[in-house]
C-alpha cells in the first residue's frame, strides 16, 4: 500500500474523554474514529489489525472443529422472554419495535438464537458434540463507555457455542477451549491470567475470565504471583494479603482488563427453549451447553495498552496492519528508483508493505509517523544509505537501527 493513497490522517488533538493510552494512540494514529460515546468506526489501519486477529481466531477455532455461522443481530422478544432475560439482562437490552409493533432486541449475545437453531437439528446423541462460532456485531447498553475500545456499546465479538450429550464431554471441551484461548492471546502478544468469575445473567455454573494485568483495567483480581491462582474480586473468598490456597504465597490485588470469557451453561437454555436429544438407551435428555467469547475491539485496545512506548504503538508481527514500513527519505531520482524496486520485489514476495512514497513530507515527520503507527520493521532508503549500497533497517521494538546490504535484505527480514 502506498502511504500517499492510504486513507488516514494522524492528529495531535484528542477527544476530551481520551484517558487511556490505547484510546489516545489509536485515535492519534487514525486506526479508529469516534462517532458517539462508546461507538467507533474502524478505519483502514485499524480494520487491517481487526482482520489479522479474526484470522488468528478462525485458525484456532477450526483446529478444534468449530464451524462458522452468522446469526441475526435483531432478536425477537419471545425468545428472550422464554429464558427470562427480556427484563433481567444486565446491562439492559437495547429494545426496538418494527412498523408492525413487533418487539426486538439488538443482540448482546446469542444463546437464545443458537439454541433455537440447534433445536430442530439435534435429535440424537449421534448429532453431538457440535461446535458453532461466529463473528457478529454485539450491542451492550452500558451505563458508561470509557477507555476507547476497552468499553464500548457496539463491538464485534467472536462467540463459540458447544453442545454436548454429557457433563463429562462438556468439561473436556471446556478445558480444551481454555487452552486454545490462552494460545490465541499469546499469538496476539498477550499473557492472560485465567480467573474464576461470576456467571452473571448467563449461568449459575463456573465461568473463567482471561485477564490481562493493566493499571487502566476496570476489573479487580486477587492474584498469586507465584502459581498464577486468580479469582475475580466479585466472587473471591480470599483477600489481598491472605495465603494463596494453592501454594501459600501472599496474594495480591491487581487491576486487569478482561479479554475473554468462558461459561459452562449447563442445561439452562436447553431447558428453557426445549433442546433435547435421544441418548443411546432411547431416553430423552437435555443438551448440555458451553459459551465462549472474545471481544475483538477490546483485544486490540488491550494490545496497545501493553505494547507501546512514548512514541507510539508497537505491534507484533501477527497482528500488525503491515509487516514492513518502507520509507523513502529524499525525493531524488536514485532514491525513488531503488525504493520503487524494493516495494515491487517485496510485494512479489508476499510481504505486506506500507510504502511511504509521499513527496511533500519531511524526513522527520515520516519517521515520527512511523513510530506512532508502530509497524514491526522499518526500512529507510536515502542518499546516505545508498551511497554505501545499503538500506537502514530497524525493528519498532528496538532502539538502534542498522545498515544492511540491499542484496541481503530478503534473508534478514524473512
Amino acid at each position: 500500500m502506498r502511504q500517499s493513497q492510504l486513507f488516514y490522517k494522524t492528529k495531535k488533538e484528542l477527544p476530551k474523554e481520551a484517558k487511556t493510552i490505547s484510546h489516545k494512540l489509536l485515535t492519534r494514529a487514525d486506526f479508529i474514529a469516534q462517532l458517539a460515546s462508546g461507538i467507533y468506526s474502524f478505519l483502514p489501519l485499524g480494520w487491517r489489525v481487526h482482520r489479522k486477529i479474526k484470522k488468528i481466531i478462525r485458525e484456532e477455532m477450526e483446529e478444534i472443529s468449530g464451524q462458522e455461522v452468522f446469526l441475526p443481530t435483531l432478536q425477537p422478544k419471545e425468545l428472550w422472554q422464554r429464558t427470562n432475560r427480556w427484563q433481567n439482562m444486565q446491562p439492559p437490552l437495547f429494545k426496538l419495535k418494527d412498523r408492525h409493533k413487533a418487539e426486538f432486541a439488538l443482540g448482546p449475545t446469542a444463546e437464545e438464537v443458537i439454541t433455537e437453531i440447534a433445536k430442530s437439528r439435534i435429535q440424537s446423541y449421534k448429532d453431538l458434540p457440535l461446535y458453532l462460532y461466529q463473528f457478529q456485531n454485539k450491542f451492550r447498553n452500558e451505563m458508561r463507555s470509557t477507555g476507547g475500545l476497552l468499553r464500548t456499546r457496539e463491538f464485534i465479538m467472536k462467540d463459540l457455542y458447544s453442545f454436548h450429550s454429557s457433563e463429562k464431554d462438556l468439561r473436556n471441551f471446556f478445558d480444551k477451549v481454555v487452552k486454545v484461548y490462552s494460545r490465541i492471546f499469546r499469538r496476539c502478544g498477550l499473557r492472560a491470567e485465567i480467573s474464576e468469575a461470576s456467571g452473571g445473567t448467563f449461568t449459575e455454573f463456573e465461568t473463567y475470565e482471561f485477564q490481562v494485568p493493566a493499571e487502566v483495567g476496570e476489573d479487580k483480581v486477587i492474584f498469586c504471583p507465584k502459581c498464577n491462582f486468580a479469582v475475580n474480586l466479585e466472587v473471591a473468598k480470599v483477600k489481598k494479603g491472605n495465603p494463596c490456597p494453592e501454594c501459600k504465597t501472599k496474594l495480591e490485588k491487581i487491576n486487569t482488563i478482561e479479554i475473554g470469557h468462558t461459561f459452562n451453561l449447563g442445561t439452562k437454555y436447553a431447558k428453557a427453549l426445549g433442546l433435547y436429544f435421544v441418548d443411546k438407551d432411547g431416553k430423552k435428555q437435555l443438551v448440555k451447553m458451553g459459551c465462549y467469547g472474545i471481544g475483538l475491539g477490546r483485544l486490540i485496545g488491550t494490545i496497545v495498552e501493553i505494547h507501546h512506548d512514548e512514541k507510539g504503538i508497537i505491534w507484533s508481527k501477527e497482528v500488525a496492519p503491515f509487516s514492513l514500513h518502507l520509507i523513502q527519505i529524499e525525493n531524488t531520482k536514485k532514491v525513488r528508483k531503488i525504493a520503487e524496486r524494493l516495494y515491487k520485489n517485496l510485494r512479489k514476495s508476499n510481504f505486506e508493505v506500507l510504502y511511504d512514497d509521499r513527496k511533500n513530507v519531511t524526513p522527520g515527520e515520516k519517521l515520527v509517523e512511523a513510530d506512532l503507527i508502530g509497524i514491526p520493521q522499518r526500512l529507510v532508503v536515502s542518499e546516505k544509505t545508498l551511497s554505501k549500497n545499503r538500506v537502514e533497517i530497524k525493528k519498532r521494538s528496538e532502539k538502534k537501527a542498522r545498515l544492511i546490504k540491499i542484496s541481503q535484505l530478503m534473508k534478514i527480514i524473512c
